[in-house]
């Protein structure tokens, strides 16, 4: 028992990540200034967490957090709709169409919509806040379970011209 413990414990500290939540958890009200100031065209420029060279976190069961550094994020608030996508030459490509939505304590829910699937069908997302919001940059911070504590990773989004 010891030993499936300890092997346990030394694979949750080499790799670490977030799995979905149920975005229904979000009942406040969306928070339509905090929204409209997110419209337009985003890159993330950077995603910092503590232990970053030791430990790897698989963002949004979509890939390494290292790989999110220069995607591409459109936001539309009238919808709540928007795309991203990743255009890394160290990682995978990814794009998807996403569902967005900011409540007035500054929760950001995020749901990535499969071609094809209305996102209505769509009841996992995940949960992050928002912080630190400017007409130029903003971050999403999000919360992941490493060795049992709980670590904040932060996603630095600049505006594209």
């Amino acid at each position: 028992m010891k030993k499936i413990l300890l092997i346990l414990s030394v694979s949750i500290l080499l790799f670490a990540c977030k799995t979905p939540s149920p975005t229904a958890q979000v009942t406040a009200k969306t928070d339509g200034k905090l929204q409209s100031g997110l419209k337009g065209n985003w890159k993330i420029t950077s995603v910092t967490f503590p232990n970053s060279n030791y430990i790897k976190v698989n963002s949004f069961q979509i890939a390494d957090s290292k790989c999110f550094v220069g995607s591409s994020w459109q936001f539309v608030p009238n919808n709540n709709k928007g795309t991203m996508s990743i255009n890394s030459a160290d990682c995978q490509s990814f794009s998807s169409a996403i569902v967005w939505s900011i409540n007035k304590e500054g929760t950001f829910s995020l749901k990535f919509i499969d071609s094809g699937v209305k996102s209505k069908k769509v009841t996992q997302g995940y949960l992050l806040k928002l912080a630190n919001q400017s007409e130029s940059s903003f971050q999403l911070v999000d919360q992941v379970d490493i060795a049992g504590q709980p670590k904040e990773i932060t996603y630095q989004f600049e505006k594209v011209n």
